[in-house]
């Protein structure tokens, strides 16, 4: 079952996002190791929200005003992230607490990666379909559902360490103006996947 929950949570994995492109940045621009307490700052809250998610608490948030109110919440901390990751390339500092350039120690990185994996709480709710569906179509129950959890869970760590260490490798082969324009890449992503959490049809 750990297994069936690993590869769904592969399958989910390939829909990149911003996790995985901020896992990707700091591992280009401080290394794997650094980027690894990214990696576990995100499956902390991950392994959290599945958590919640198992227990059926995710139906308390699927009401229309709680959604929207969450939703807003989570476009701004990408807007304000990726505004700040964009103006730091110019050397004006937005908000120097998320000045991707400050991060020399790993807490940093778990902390910021944490609140960017909390910037999509919705996330809840997903995983709340997921392990309903599973309990009605497969017959599961709720050990099995919790092995299922572990699984997509540690899809989450593997393919993420693996994102770090690709990022790695380009830290050591691009140079430090190429790496400048991803970083512009990854602010303009980051305000992409904020304009798109706020007009995305409201379901």
């Amino acid at each position: 079952m750990i297994f069936k929950g690993f590869k769904f949570g592969m399958l989910l994995q390939f829909a990149i996002g911003p996790v995985c492109i901020f896992v990707f940045q700091v591992a280009s621009l401080r290394g794997f190791y650094i980027a690894e307490t990214a990696v576990s700052g995100v499956s902390l809250i991950d392994g959290i929200f599945i958590g919640i998610a198992t227990l059926g608490i995710g139906s308390v948030i699927d009401k229309k005003n709680v959604k929207i109110g969450l939703r807003i919440f989570g476009a701004i901390i990408l807007f304000v992230f990726g505004l700040s990751i964009i103006l730091n390339q110019f050397n004006i500092i937005f908000l120097p607490s998320l000045n991707i350039h400050n991060i020399s120690k790993g807490n940093n990185a778990f902390s910021r990666a944490m609140l960017i994996t909390f910037s999509n709480p919705l996330t809840i709710i997903f995983w709340t379909g997921v392990f309903s569906a599973k309990l009605t179509e497969k017959n599961m129950d709720k050990n099995q559902i919790y092995l299922f959890g572990f699984g997509a869970l540690l899809s989450t760590v593997v393919f993420l360490s693996l994102i770090a260490v690709v990022g790695s490798f380009v830290k050591t082969f691009l140079s430090y103006s190429v790496i400048q324009i991803l970083n512009l890449m990854v602010g303009v992503l980051f305000i992409y996947f904020s304009v798109r959490m706020l007009i995305r049809r409201k379901d």
